[in-house]
């Protein structure tokens, strides 16, 4: 598996890195960890003309607190959201989502930014973070927009960035004071989620996020509508998959999906209600 030809540029600063894509328009593609975007690259299912590598940009990987919210540039390693304090303390749901991707080798390499703007239904943390009200800060030469969650992702693999826009930050409203939990099912400790579950309530507020359920990480609404107003988990479970559209591949068929969805979101409510 060999990729097609391409030039390759590492940028020093988001300033180069915004005029490189400019340049180089849809044909260009931007780099960082590379766990994405590689492999495809290998099956030929996508061929940039120019790979742009910002992995080594330094004023994009962060962890702040910003008042209301926790700002993450999209550099910051996952390893890096699993340990963070600020993030065991205000946002305790992401640090464990960061800890289940993948394997350390993984986690030491691959990026937030990179797993959301990737768009994979099947990414553990682009759910984690729709369950989490986060929004997306995109920049590009224009200038700089703000994308609400539900309007992030589009299609499978897409997203409402722009070919000239890299995903710079993610904020996400803190939740504290309140219960949470992860549920994931899958075959082999490193094996991709065959369905996932997020669910955080904090203060009157909160969120279900569905790994693998359809083309689009997907946010459960009608459940989530349901446990904020009161419903016992197992009646907020029996709604999960009213948003979800689950596809049957050789891992699991769509009942088995549906099946499974419902029991981990039972699970999860359970342990957040806690």
């Amino acid at each position: 598996m060999i990729p097609a030809k391409f030039d390759y540029k590492r940028v020093s600063s988001a300033e180069e890195a915004l005029s490189l894509i400019t340049e180089a328009g849809d044909e260009g593609k931007f780099l960082a960890g590379g766990h994405s975007l590689l492999p495809l690259m290998k099956l030929r299912l996508a061929s940039p003309a120019v790979l742009i590598d910002i992995g080594r940009l330094t004023d994009l990987s962060y962890i702040r607190d910003a008042g209301d919210h926790v700002a993450i540039g999209a550099l910051t390693r996952h390893h890096d959201v699993e340990h963070s304090d600020l993030l065991a303390q205000q946002l305790p749901l992401l640090a464990k989502a960061a800890s289940l991707v993948g394997d350390p080798a993984v986690r030491h390499r691959g990026t937030i930014g990179g797993s959301v703007a990737h768009a994979d239904p099947a990414s553990d943390l682009p759910a984690t973070l729709l369950a989490l009200r986060a929004s997306y800060v995109a920049r590009s030469a224009s200038g700089e927009r703000v994308i609400e969650p539900r309007a992030f992702y589009t299609g499978f693999l897409e997203s409402a960035l722009q070919p000239d826009e890299p995903l710079t930050e993610i904020r996400i409203p803190k939740a504290t004071g309140g219960g949470w939990d992860v549920q994931k099912f899958n075959r082999r400790a490193q094996d991709w989620a065959i369905v996932g579950v997020a669910a955080v309530r904090s203060n009157g507020a909160g969120g279900i996020g569905l790994v693998n359920m359809g083309p689009t990480p997907i946010f459960a609404e009608s459940a989530t509508n349901a446990w904020l107003q009161g419903a016992s988990p197992e009646e907020a479970a029996q709604l999960v998959i009213a948003e979800a559209e689950p596809q049957a591949d050789l891992n699991a068929s769509v009942e088995y999906r549906q099946h499974l969805a419902r029991v981990l979101t039972r699970r999860a409510l359970e342990a957040a209600s806690r």
